[in-house]
């Protein structure tokens, strides 16, 4: 299974380091390109979660 990034663009960091556009985290884009498909899926399951405790707007997907 291939991982897709969840990259929408919008690469603009919050206080606490994290993308308001996909809910990454600093370190986790730095890491993306290196990571394993396993741990991309955790990464992309912790920016849903993170997306939604900062009450960030959905991500746009056009």
């Amino acid at each position: 299974m291939t991982v897709e990034s969840p990259c929408v663009g919008i690469c603009a960091l919050n206080p606490q380091s994290v993308c308001t556009g996909c809910g990454r985290t600093l370190a986790e884009i730095a890491e993306w390109s290196q990571a394993s498909d396993s741990r991309k899926q955790i990464v992309v399951d912790h920016a849903a979660r993170r997306r939604a405790e900062l009450a960030l707007p959905p991500p746009r997907t056009s």
